[in-house]
């Protein structure tokens, strides 16, 4: 057992250095070096970038990552980043983002997420102090 919890703690704390040292940011493609139809400008990117808010995750979704064995991959914390960013336009408070089955509960003023819930977990469940949901 000591073995065990200290291997979460373990990789909680390297969870936290993670989000420390690397902000969570989309990746962007590269701006063409010449101009193509349909490609973004560089004017096009930069508002992309500006209008999709970073998140973190606190130390309790971080636990609930964990314990509830969820990973995430760069194109799904995007796609919460982006459902963020849509109810922050829409003046959310705080929202309900839900990804295929999974769930979490994110603070949009501080773009923080507060919990995270995966299939069985969801059954029968209510979600309170939440005044939007995202589907992303």
């Amino acid at each position: 057992m000591v073995i065990e919890s200290k291997a979460l703690t373990i990789e909680m704390l390297r969870l936290r250095q993670l989000q420390r040292t690397e902000p969570l940011r989309p990746k962007t493609a590269a701006v063409p070096q010449t101009s193509q139809p349909g490609a973004p400008n560089f004017a096009d990117v930069l508002q992309d970038m500006l209008s999709t808010p970073d998140i973190i995750f606190s130390a309790h979704a971080v636990s609930r990552l964990i314990d509830r064995n969820i990973t995430l991959n760069q194109e799904q914390i995007d796609r919460i980043r982006g459902g963020v960013g849509k109810a922050e336009a829409k003046g959310a408070n705080d929202s309900l983002v839900l990804l295929n089955d999974l769930a979490f509960v994110v603070s949009i003023k501080n773009h923080t997420v507060i919990t995270a819930m995966s299939g069985p977990g969801l059954k029968d469940n209510v979600f309170t102090n939440i005044d939007s949901a995202v589907i992303v």
